[in-house]
Order: structure tokens, then sequence, then C-alpha cells
């Protein structure tokens, strides 16, 4: 239901599927039930095939999903918006959508040559603590590492969200030139979520280890001071900041002064725009997502009353008591494996959208970062030219300095890039394949119900006509 947008850009090419002669997949079609399609279509990895053949009456949000999204444009690649005409369905759409295990080169981690993992984090156990002052939880943080860098192997401290917000901030200010993973959004609407739920703070808790996971996975942040002292220092002292490091992120950051940037480059261009149209489009998924979630709640509600129903209706009639009791057995079933399917969707999917979407604007801060360095560059550049021009001047350090900084800021950029889109297409990829084994799961069970029932009336049936014949 929500693979109709270009998300994801890379196409499976497995047997059982036929290319066309633009290399796009499309899979061939199944004449049996549909729960048996859908395994094939799942087992052969087209994703794309496999929604077009999930029934989708249980929620009419998942047509209006189909809708919209088979009239937007297919036009997201790796940075670069393609123009591209409107398919005219929605399974036309889905047979335009990429999403390759086998190319190497998605694949393939950009550090992956040079990067060796020893340091492993977790972010668990979450613990209430109530004072005088104030509520809050806090989470454990486990560290295993063989770096010299730590006097010890291992660690485990406790910390919670502000803790947390404080280390992006000293990696944000430290490292500028670099894509610092995004924190789950820090308040809530009062009344609206309940910031102590368990629910809540089991989401709030995974975000978190994502967050820290992709800081240590990555191979210049993991290096950083401030990380250091989060993972290892028992009271973490968030006032006392590394002046050398945070004075680096400051000269960037206020950087502008009277310098406007002329032109950014093609490639920072085209990365703006995917970012504006990727954000786009995740917001739209996120909207449709929460109206198919909503009406699931509401049908959910309407099939335990029928499951009442039936039951009353059960105790009154001796002679359909079984199978009104199976009919209502149907219904209890299809409302736990329909409650699973919301579940999924609201812990599992909507966060990861959400994440990315806060990654977007991570992203644009860095590129506006890199675009005040390379306006403070080409104004000194400038002023340093009419000097020459004027007086003969040799060209000032401060030039070659602020040189230095934009061609740190393009390479290190670059390769925060590549870096997220390789992270993008595997999250994607996990994200969407979970959905689908979420929505087979849920089918299944279903089918599994019914076809229960239909063997219980056949067995009365068959006592029925046995007592007629007596």
């Amino acid at each position: 239901m929500l693979l109709s947008t270009p998300l994801v850009h890379h196409s499976i090419r497995k047997t059982g599927a036929v290319s066309d002669d633009a290399g796009c997949v499309r899979c061939s079609s199944f004449n049996n039930s549909p729960i048996d399609s859908v395994r094939q279509l799942h087992q052969h990895q087209s994703i794309s095939s496999l929604f077009a053949a999930f029934p989708v009456a249980a929620s009419k949000g998942n047509v209006a999903t189909l809708s919209y999204l088979s009239t937007q444009e297919a036009g997201l690649t790796n940075g670069t918006p393609v123009e591209t005409s409107s398919p005219a369905s929605a399974s036309s759409l889905f047979n335009r959508l990429q999403l390759d295990d086998e190319l190497e080169a998605d694949a393939r981690d950009p550090y992956a040559s040079t990067e060796t993992r020893d340091l492993f984090v977790t972010v668990d156990d979450p613990k209430k603590h109530v004072s005088t002052m104030e509520t809050y939880i806090t989470y454990r943080v486990s560290t295993k590492t063989s770096r010299i860098e730590f006097d010890l192997p291992e660690y485990c401290v406790r910390r919670r969200y502000q803790d947390f917000d404080w280390l992006r901030i000293k990696l944000e200010d430290s490292q500028p030139t670099h894509l610092i993973p995004p924190l789950p959004e820090k308040f809530v609407m009062k009344g609206v979520v309940d910031r102590f739920s368990e629910e809540f703070v089991e989401t709030r808790m995974k975000a978190l280890d994502k967050f820290l996971k992709r800081v240590a996975d990555h191979p210049v942040l993991s290096f950083n001071p401030h990380l250091n002292a989060f993972l290892s220092a028992k009271d973490l002292n968030k006032r006392q900041g590394l002046a050398l490091l945070t004075k680096v992120g400051e000269s960037v950051k206020h950087v502008t002064g009277g310098y406007k940037l002329r032109i950014r480059p093609a490639e920072f261009c085209a990365m703006g725009e995917y970012l504006d149209t990727f954000s786009q489009k995740l917001g739209t998924i996120d909207r449709i997502a929460q109206r198919i979630l909503k009406e699931q709640s509401e049908y959910l509600t309407e099939l335990r009353e029928y499951g009442t129903v039936y039951s009353s209706w059960a105790a009154s009639e001796e002679e359909l008591q079984r199978p009104l009791e199976g009919v209502a057995s149907c219904v209890t079933t299809c409302c736990g494996a329909l409650e699973g399917l919301s579940d999924n969707m609201s812990q599992d999917f909507l966060p990861v959208l959400r994440e990315y979407l806060l990654y977007i604007e991570s992203m644009k801060n860095v590129l506006r970062k890199r675009d005040q360095s390379q306006a403070e560059y080409e104004g000194r550049l400038e002023a340093a030219i009419l000097r020459k021009q004027e007086d003969r001047t040799p060209m000032p350090v401060e030039v070659e300095k602020c040189q230095d900084k934009v061609e740190c800021f393009n390479a290190d950029l670059k390769a925060d890039w590549e870096r997220w889109q390789s992270n993008k297409r595997q999250d994607f990829k996990l994200l969407l394949t979970g959905v689908a084994d979420k929505n087979i799961n849920h089918y299944e069970k279903c089918q599994a119900a019914w076809e229960s029932l239909i063997t219980l009336l056949q067995d009365k049936q068959t006592e029925d006509k046995t007592s007629e014949t007596n």
C-alpha cells in the first residue's frame, strides 16, 4: 500500500519475474488464492507486485494511498531528480520501483573497506525516576570496545533524553562538516501522548538506540571525545565543554557575515532538490498512514462488537451454539490479527518515516553550512583579488584556509551522503519487507480462522443429516 511512491530506487532481479527493455521488473500474474499469491510474490522479493496482490477491503485508506501515489512522479534517484512521465496505473508505478539487494554498489558500505567495528553500544532498560522537582525516564547505555581511547573494555551508565540531546549538540558544534543523525522529537502534546506510557517509552528507547548506533558506526563521529565522555563518564558534566572543538564549530556556524553565495555547485543543488522531493513524499505517506491507522482502529472497534453479539446469540440458541461460537472465535482471531497489524504500523513503520524526515532536516542544515563556508571563501577571494590588482599583494593565508574549509566540507558531505543513501536503502528494504511480512501474517491468521469455521459447519451439517436419518 505504501510502495507506490519512489522511496527506494533499485529493482530486484529475481527468477520468476520478467524484465522489460528498461530493465525494470514486471512480475507474472498469479491465478491461485490471494494468500498463495502473496507468499509466492514475497519469495521472489517483488515487493511492488506483493502489495498489488494484497486484499485492501479492511481499510479504505489503502485504496486512497494507491490512488494518490499512482499519480505522483517516480523521480527520486540518488540525489538527481529525473523527469519521467507519470504512470497510468499503480501497477505500472510499482514496476518502476527498485529495491536492489544484489547490486554490490547498493549493499556496500562506503566505509566498509577501511572501517573495522570495534565499538558496540546498546540503549535499553528504561526506568522512571520521580523526585520532588521532576519526573523523568533514564535509559541504560552499555558499551563494549577495544579502542585505546577508552580506559576500560566495558561501560554501563544511565542517561536521560537531555543527555542525548547534549551529545548531539556537541557533535554538531565540533563536527560541522558531517551529517549528525537525528534524535526523536523531544516535545509531545500534553493530553494527546503520555510521555511516560510504556508504548511511548519503548518507541523513544528504540530511536535513541538507533541514534547512538549510527554515531558509533561512523568512522569520524565515533572518535569524538564528547562521545567518549557520554559513554564512559558516570556523572556527565554537560557544562564543561571541549573548548577547541567547540570553537571549530562556532567558526563555521557564524561565518555568514556579509557574504552571499553566488552559485551552489550542481551536485549539491541536486542533493537539495532530492531532499525537498523526498521530504514531500514522506510527509504525504505519513499523513496517509495516520489515516489508515485511524480507520483500522474504528474497524477494530466495530469488529469487537460483532464478536460480543455472536457470543450472546450463541448463549440463546442451543442448536446453533457451536457454529455461532465458532463465528465469535473467528472474529476474535481477526481482531487480534488486526490489532497486531496496527501496532506494527504505529510502533515500527511510522517512527522510521519520522526519523527520515528529521534526517532530511539535518542534511539540509549541513548543506546550509557548506553554502555559508563557500560564500565566505568567495567573498574573501574577491576582496583579495581586488587588493592584488591595486597593490600586487600576495594572496592572504585566510583565503587559502577558507578554500581548505570548503574542500573539507565538500569531501565530508559527499561521503556522508553516500553513507546516508546506503543506510536509507537498507532501512527501507527492511521496513517494507517487514510490512509485507506483517500483512501476510495478518491475512494467513484470518484465513486459517475462517477455514476452521468451514470444518465446524461441515461437521454440524453431517450431524444434522445423521439425526434426520435416525
